[in-house]
């Protein structure tokens, strides 16, 4: 059986994870640490074998995924389906002033209530469905090889989900940091977990990790 071997990352820091402003759709850049963040992460990976190189079209992971692919002398294949959960009226707040608002929708969203869709967003089974059938299509074009996919905090949290086996409903345990090098593998059977929230090409230098949102 000829199986894929994904590394999956989640794109450096923004401004708006600093602020703990909700994302989702919204296109923000790297911020300098989240620059910085991404320059560690191609060194790390300068030497692994990546045959093709995915992004999210958002800019803050498209970046990201640059940084990795110049040390290769590739180029960056965007793709829609990976971008984050879209949350519609409810992106650029921040949490706080979302449970002030929004109380009722925001204990939803805390308890992660699977067909709960922000106005004008995706519920978390629109958000797997969506982020399951993208990384298995790209997936697919790469049997025996490694690639690249860079997205966001949401998209990983449904990777390691359909990797373990585990509910959209299930209590999240696990990190999602910012450029943190995961491991899966894909075959037709589906994926599984290899490694994850491998930070060490960070450690020297001293910052904590902000997570995308946190529905994640």
């Amino acid at each position: 059986m000829h199986i894929t071997r994904i590394l999956a990352i989640r794109h450096g820091e923004t401004a708006w994870n600093r602020d703990t402003r909700i994302q989702g759709h919204t296109d923000i850049e790297l911020n300098d640490h989240g620059r910085w963040q991404a320059g560690r992460l191609a060194q790390a990976l300068q030497g692994e074998p990546i045959a093709a190189f995915y992004a999210s079209d958002l800019s803050r992971a498209r970046e990201t995924a640059e940084a990795v692919a110049r040390h290769h002398g590739a180029r960056v294949q965007t793709h829609h389906g990976l971008r984050e959960r879209s949350f519609g009226r409810f992106e650029g707040q921040t949490w706080a002033e979302l449970e002030a608002r929004f109380p009722v929708e925001a204990l939803a969203w805390r308890k992660r209530v699977p067909d709960f869709a922000p106005p004008g967003g995706e519920s978390l089974l629109q958000l797997r469905e969506r982020v399951v059938s993208t990384v298995e299509q790209l997936a697919s074009r790469h049997p025996g090889e490694q690639v690249l996919l860079v997205a966001h905090g949401g998209v990983l949290d449904i990777l390691y989900r359909a990797a373990t086996r585990l509910e959209l409903q299930a209590p999240r345990s696990w990190e999602l940091p910012n450029t943190a090098i995961n491991r899966l593998l894909w075959s037709p059977e589906g994926l599984s977990l290899v490694g994850w929230a491998d930070t060490g090409h960070l450690q020297t230098q001293d910052g904590s990790e902000t997570l995308d949102e946190r529905s994640a």
